[in-house]
């Protein structure tokens, strides 16, 4: 067994205690409330879903990251579509200073914005090739980001092919509350594609 070393411990108001930890194997990450937010297996499952994308989409002009958390997703998003436009919003300042200082976030790469998503999409009018869903506060996916107000609103920020990834824990009893969103959004999407990388459900969206 190798030891984890503990790099720095915070408090939020949103995701409770923020830790970065570093472990050999796993590298660095970032954990809420003891679950890796951001870093180690996290990027592990998103390199597997942004693949499944890739895909069916090989180009990609622009993408939106609603939860930006440590920004694990954004380098990834940099890496398998060079010079493609990112724009990550996230409610917690906290986790978004630590993962500039130990997960490797360029600013210069992505544009970032402290704020509540449903307040950010519905004073916008920008469109996205890809938007990328994972608005957890710890483990808990707040009940307002399943509603068919938010749904809807994100489907009105895709550009006509345009594909939305909602992010969901599926693990013992949010299982069933993840079958049930996803059940939710064949009513709003043409096309919805299940995918089960690790512990979670990845549903992939398009018109």
């Amino acid at each position: 067994m190798f030891a984890t070393k503990i790099l720095e411990e915070r408090k939020s108001k949103f995701n409770g205690n923020l830790r970065v930890l570093r472990t050999f194997g796993m590298g660095t990450y970032i954990q809420a409330e003891g679950l890796t937010q951001s870093g180690g297996i996290v990027e592990t499952i998103w390199k597997q879903t942004i693949k499944q994308v890739k895909k069916v989409k090989p180009i990609v002009g622009n993408c939106l990251i609603l939860g930006f958390g440590g920004g694990t997703v954004a380098k990834l998003l940099s890496k398998y579509w060079l010079g493609s436009s990112i724009r990550g919003i996230d409610i917690d300042p906290i986790i978004v200073e630590l993962g500039e200082k130990y997960l490797g976030v360029d600013k210069k790469d992505v544009a970032i914005k402290i704020g509540d998503a449903m307040k950010e999409l519905k004073g916008s009018s920008e469109k996205y090739d890809l938007i990328i869903v994972d608005l957890y506060n710890g483990d808990n996916y707040p009940e307002v980001f399943e509603t068919d107000s938010f749904i809807n609103l994100t489907k009105h920020h895709l550009t006509y092919d345009g594909t939305i990834i909602f992010n969901r824990l599926y693990y013992g009893d949010k299982r069933p509350r993840a079958v049930k969103f996803g059940n939710k959004l064949k009513k709003s999407f043409s096309e919805v594609t299940w995918f089960y990388p690790e512990a979670n459900l990845m549903f992939l969206c398009s018109n």
